[in-house]
């Protein structure tokens, strides 16, 4: 079968390749694959930034397909169910964290697309405790959105709470900053969206996703704009989605004392400067959120499945197998939201 594989280390290093279709067994579902999102975390890969993978492996994690084959230990899963599968493939289910379902967490677990191949081809394989049965009110093409609005979910919705008294500031208005501007505003949150020059179509975008004020900090007077809708004290929380240091620290002295700022997006560099004296002078509570967990997949499906994400205006550019360089080419270049990959 045709799959697109990271083959090492290093920027590109990939190609379509072909291997043996795989197969299913004990609690496994193998899945025709319908649908496949470039993340921002496989554009990483390909650059060569993302030490996470290992080589040779299929990349893609945020897919959707039917199931065609399961195996003799599924109970729950059947051939011809339309689902969408979370990136955990194997766990050691012993630590406090497997215990506690905090699957991202396990030091010992392995992701689909990362560690065990993924979703970008014809086939993929996922344990059952990670597939999700789809409601016939979500598209196959809108499930393969639902890791990382899932994501998303995980950092408004359980490693912090958004509710609809807050005033929220999300910086970068790529495919993470959008989910979670929607999913803020599905708590009824003020949205502020805040993103450079070259992404002026993208915060258009974000205004038609609801969010109530856009802003060109590269044209714009950031703080003058948050201080102006907050009475002067700055939003109650911060979510940095760009994975940029700059905006990270232009952000830090924008929440309001005792306030939240949580970090989602990824940085090219384990290491950063970083405001300290912001967070300790306006006692902030920084937090990282890495991925998501069970949980955060359920609160997903449910927004997918009561419309509260525009999809449809998420998803502008779709390609083949084939044409996954020229999908990867698109995802890059920044003109393009959400780039899917068809199999």
């Amino acid at each position: 079968m045709k799959s697109v594989m990271k083959l090492d280390q290093g920027y590109d290093q990939m190609s379509l390749e072909h291997i043996d279709e795989p197969q299913a067994y004990d609690d496994k579902v193998k899945i025709k694959v319908a649908y496949t999102g470039i993340c921002g975390s496989d554009i990483h890969t390909f650059k060569g930034e993302y030490k996470n993978p290992t080589t040779p492996v299929t990349l893609g994690h945020e897919f959707s397909g039917v199931v065609v084959e399961i195996g003799k230990d599924v109970k729950h899963i059947k051939v011809g169910d339309r689902v969408t599968s979370e990136t955990t493939f194997t766990t050691c289910g012993e630590c406090e964290y497997c215990l506690s379902k905090d699957y991202n967490l396990c030091s010992n677990r392995k992701g689909i697309g990362t560690q065990v191949n993924g979703s970008m081809s014809e086939y993929v394989v996922s344990r059952e405790e990670s597939v999700h049965v789809l409601s016939d009110k979500i598209s196959l093409l809108s499930a393969a959105l639902t890791e990382p609005l899932a994501c998303c979910v995980h950092a408004a919705l359980e490693k912090t709470t958004v509710t609809k008294d807050d005033k929220v500031l999300i910086f970068g208005p790529g495919p993470i900053g959008l989910l979670l501007l929607q999913v803020v505003k599905a708590q009824g949150a003020f949205a502020i969206m805040s993103g450079i020059t070259k992404d002026a179509q993208r915060l258009e975008l974000a205004k038609s996703l609801g969010a109530d004020v856009i802003v060109d900090s590269l044209q714009e007077n950031l703080e003058e704009v948050v201080l102006q809708h907050t009475n002067g004290y700055g939003v109650d929380k911060v979510f940095e989605c760009s994975g940029a240091v700059p905006a990270l620290n232009q952000g830090l002295p924008l929440v309001k004392k005792k306030g939240t700022f949580v970090q989602i997006g990824l940085f090219a560099n384990k290491t950063n400067p970083i405001d300290q004296e912001s967070i300790i002078q306006r006692e902030i509570t920084y937090i990282g959120s890495r991925s998501q967990k069970p949980s955060s997949w359920k609160i997903a499906l449910k927004l997918l499945e009561e419309n509260k994400i525009a999809t449809d205006k998420m998803v502008t550019k779709t390609v083949s197998l084939d044409e996954w360089r020229q999908g990867f080419e698109a995802a890059m270049s920044g003109e393009e939201i959400k780039v899917m990959i068809q199999s």
